[in-house]
């Protein structure tokens, strides 16, 4: 089966590192041959650089590249523009595609979104919102298959060292673009100036960057209980640095860096919006609380503050439910996909 993967995203986000994560569990399939169209100036490029027979074709746009392929089997479009650059294949060479969903925002109702869903072959939700709202376009039956976690390495060394830099301190810790329209800094740092002065060991740390990185550590210089650490090429090292991953999204398809959280062995307080209910499952894997409500956040991080054992009954509960949640699980829900769109 030749399968044609496409992401042709400017930057690196979470579509772009689940989609690598996939690509990489299903070289573990002998009778795939995979390609990766992407621009040329992908970092999926370099990441993927080493994975056994993939195969790179560049494309900056969503008409280039289409000649370069020939006889595939099925595209897996990734991404939005991946997923015009899939349709007009179809339209052209009539390869039959499928689409990923991972934004939570409704498709906007256009002629040209409509006709590229329902010609898919399959359309495919990470999250049961997303499916929701997809599935109420009414252009095709919705599957639901969740992201991965990423299986980070966990430097005992590196995380001990972090946490030496705040040492008497409970960390609060956050990471994620640094863009509050969709991820809700700004509802975090708010929360840190409210409870700075009653409890001066909590500690908020954030990794990440974005458009808002400057803007943010401006509107944040007069607090002393907020850190900004900037980009870290492996966070799975200080996410285990962390007593608590907080998490304040003003909307998100699933938020699969809970995932790696719970792997990190770290309990979380998140928004009650879009696909985090999923995996986070109110006193069970985690604490939920009301959507852009601060008073709601600290309620929940002052019950996790108090209770050492709430903190390890949560991290318990969440490791539990990874076994689901794995690259190979994906890989194997995907793979079934593209074997039923080709029967």
């Amino acid at each position: 089966m030749k399968l044609v993967h496409v992401n042709l995203a400017k930057g690196f986000g979470g579509g772009e590192r689940q989609t690598a994560l996939l690509i990489k569990a299903l070289s573990n399939y002998n009778e795939l041959q995979q390609i990766l169209v992407c621009r040329k100036d992908s970092p999926l490029r370099k990441l993927l650089a080493e994975v056994i027979g993939l195969e790179f074709i560049k494309a900056n746009h969503q008409l280039s590249g289409h000649s370069l392929i020939k006889d595939a089997d099925i595209v897996h479009a990734h991404d939005a523009k991946g997923v015009h650059w899939a349709c007009w294949h179809y339209f052209t060479k009539r390869t039959p595609y499928i689409i990923t969903r991972r934004v939570n925002s409704p498709v906007r109702k256009k002629a040209s979104n409509q006709w590229c869903y329902c010609h898919a072959a399959r359309r495919v939700a990470i999250s049961y919102s997303i499916k929701k709202g997809l599935s109420a376009r009414k252009w095709g039956e919705v599957d639901l298959i969740a992201d991965a976690y990423s299986g980070f390495s966990f430097s005992k060394k590196i995380s001990q060292s972090f946490r030496n830099e705040f040492s008497g301190k409970f960390l609060v810790g956050h990471a994620g673009a640094l863009v509050d329209r969709t991820k809700g800094q700004r509802i975090l740092l708010e929360a840190a100036r409210l409870v700075e002065t009653e409890y001066p060991d909590i500690h908020f740390v954030f990794f990440g960057e974005g458009k808002d990185a400057a803007i943010l550590q401006k509107e944040s210089v007069d607090q002393k209980n907020v850190t900004w650490m900037g980009f870290k090429e492996n966070i799975g090292d200080y996410l285990a640095g962390l007593d608590v991953f907080a998490f304040p999204s003003r909307n998100e398809g699933l938020g699969s860096v809970l995932l790696d959280v719970m792997d990190a062995g770290v309990p979380i307080i998140a928004s009650n919006v879009g696909g985090i209910p999923d995996i986070v499952k109110h006193g069970e894997t985690g604490l939920l609380f009301d959507k852009e409500n601060v008073s709601s956040l600290i309620n929940e991080l002052e019950k996790l503050y108090f209770s050492l054992s709430m903190r390890n009954k949560l991290k318990k509960e969440a490791r539990v439910i990874l076994k689901h949640y794995s690259a190979e699980v994906a890989a194997k829900k995907y793979y079934d996909v593209y074997l039923s769109v080709l029967v």
